[in-house]
């Protein structure tokens, strides 16, 4: 079988390149190209190997981390590019599972990315040269190497086929894509500028520094996870650490081990369930209304919780919230703040999950007609769109104030941070319960991009936007004053009394904001639906 489809792979190929000119023209092109890079990268590991085989190693365990991160994630942004084994083809044939997972790996080896990983992969084994143990290290890491990257595309994208053949879900991979090429600016501008040490020297003067500040504790880090964990063994080899050389490699095989476990029960789900269907009992086939009570709220709150996962505009505000520490730390590292600037993210991830909903009667489009006609009670709508902000922003903003106030060991600090955090949330929310009923400004529309801008909606989504800003910090101002004086002074009382203040906050602004948009929206709910059809 495994033969079998290796040919099919090759047949295949070598019509789609007789029938396409400029296809042969840049298969060859982008074979040349990748020759190019992988004589490049091993003629560089193999000089680095002689001069420095330590710092040659951290930096080799850097970059095949990268190189199966790709493998592991850049199938999912181009995935339908080459399906010509697409698993689904071979379920009318009843082929073994096992036989066919195995040639599917084998026959995933025909590809120029998977020639040059294994050119590569063998080639900077020889970076260990003055040590043959470490060369035989090295090359068994390669082949392990090259089989987590292989194995890991398989089971990634077979595992999310389902969610990859629906438009809505590769928006959201595309925005998840896109976010963090936001870091890219900061990052070189924390490796390009100087951070001093404790003790006043320059510890990070440019790219030249960058190995011995940032490579090698990424390396150390990475060589414990699977990703570096076969491009670290040499190393450890080559230090004559064979107790972690066998840690290092019991990483790298565990998890091609549960790689496959992984790829053999999601393949077995492929060949049998038809692509886009879902199996399960009607509360999973339902989604969040079968999880949510049967009442106008639960019936709005898991339609609310629906566009938080599955619409790509909702989508690109949780996509930021990971970014925004990562971007914390490099502008702490790059400004010589420290980490102390960790403190910020639950605050502002607070304000982006509450505003978000600023405008959701204009999110919801021609649908919001539903509302009108069923009846949906106010009190119902605004409480229904507050919930999934809530159960997702509360446990959210709470993790991020621990974890900034643990790294910057400013453990004061951590009331102050809470209760400004949630303090921001209940803010934000109360005010997007309001301005969402009365302040309807154009968005981009179901199923467009959530970078677009809709034309005419810049004047009217300034205007309504300050003033939302305007009333969220007028409400955050004593909170924001006693969480400033309790950080800057490290007062455990007034750290105590920001977090009291931020809950008081947090629960008045929650409770008026949403009555005082339920009763907003009853009586402006004919105007509400004339604006937002003559939007759409």
């Amino acid at each position: 079988m495994v033969a079998h489809l290796v040919r099919l792979r090759l047949t295949l190929l070598g019509n789609t390149l007789r029938r396409s000119v400029w296809q042969a023209v840049g298969l060859v092109v982008a074979t040349l190209y990748g020759l190019s890079v992988v004589t490049l990268a091993v003629t560089a590991a193999v000089a680095g190997g002689l001069a420095d085989p330590v710092v040659t190693g951290q930096v080799l365990t850097v970059a095949g981390s990268a190189v199966v991160v790709a493998w592991w994630v850049v199938p999912l942004f181009a995935f339908g590019l080459d399906s010509t084994l697409d698993p689904q083809r071979f379920a009318p044939l009843a082929i073994p599972r096992r036989r066919l997972l195995a040639g599917l790996a084998v026959a995933a080896l025909v590809s120029v990315p998977a020639l040059v990983t294994v050119l590569g992969a063998v080639g900077v084994a020889f970076a260990w040269v003055t040590d043959p143990a470490a060369v035989a290290a090295a090359l068994l890491s390669a082949a392990v190497a090259v089989a987590l990257c292989v194995l890991g595309a398989r089971a990634v994208t077979t595992l999310l086929a389902p969610l990859l053949d629906s438009r809505r879900h590769r928006e959201v991979l595309m925005v998840a894509a896109v976010v963090p090429l936001l870091a890219v600016g900061p990052f070189f501008a924390w490796v390009t500028s100087p951070t001093r040490g404790d003790g006043g020297e320059v510890t990070v003067s440019g790219p030249g520094d960058l190995v011995p500040a940032v490579v090698a504790p990424a390396a150390e880090l990475l060589a414990w996870t699977p990703l570096g964990a076969p491009w670290a063994l040499p190393g450890a080899v080559h230090d004559g650490a064979w107790g972690l050389a066998a840690a290092r490699l019991g990483i790298a095989v565990g998890a091609l081990v549960l790689l496959v476990v992984v790829w053999d029960r999601a393949l077995a789900r492929a060949l049998v369930a038809p692509r886009g269907g879902r199996a399960g009992g009607t509360a999973r086939g339902l989604g969040w209304f079968g999880r949510l009570p049967a009442t106008p709220t639960g019936a709005v709150a898991a339609r609310c919780a629906t566009y938080w996962v599955r619409d790509p505009r909702y989508a690109t505000t949780l996509a930021l919230v990971p970014l925004l520490p990562a971007v914390a730390v490099v502008l702490g590292l790059t400004t010589g703040a420290g980490a102390g600037l960790l403190l910020l993210a639950a605050p502002v991830v607070a304000f982006l999950l509450g505003f978000a909903v600023s405008d959701d009667v204009g999110y919801d489009s021609t649908a919001f007609a539903l509302h009108v006609a069923s009846g949906v009670p106010g009190r119902a709508d605004r409480w229904g769109r507050a919930l999934p902000v809530l159960v997702v922003g509360v446990p959210l903003v709470v993790a991020l104030a621990v974890v900034g106030a643990a790294v910057a060991d400013r453990w004061v600090a951590l009331p102050a941070v809470l209760g400004l955090a949630l303090g921001v949330l209940g803010a934000a929310l109360g005010t997007s319960s309001v301005a969402s009923a009365r302040l309807v400004y154009p968005v981009p529309k179901p199923g467009q991009s959530a970078f677009s801008t809709p034309q005419g909606a810049t004047t009217a989504t300034v205007v309504a936007q300050m003033a939302a800003f305007a009333v969220i910090a007028a409400l955050t101002l004593p909170t924001t004053a006693l969480a400033v004086a309790a950080v800057l002074l490290a007062s455990v009382p007034l750290s105590l009394a920001a977090a009291g203040v931020g809950v008081a906050t947090a629960t008045a602004a929650v409770v008026v904001g949403v009555r005082w948009g339920a009763r907003v929206y009853e009586r402006r709910l004919p105007e509400l639906l004339a604006q937002v059809r003559s939007f759409a």
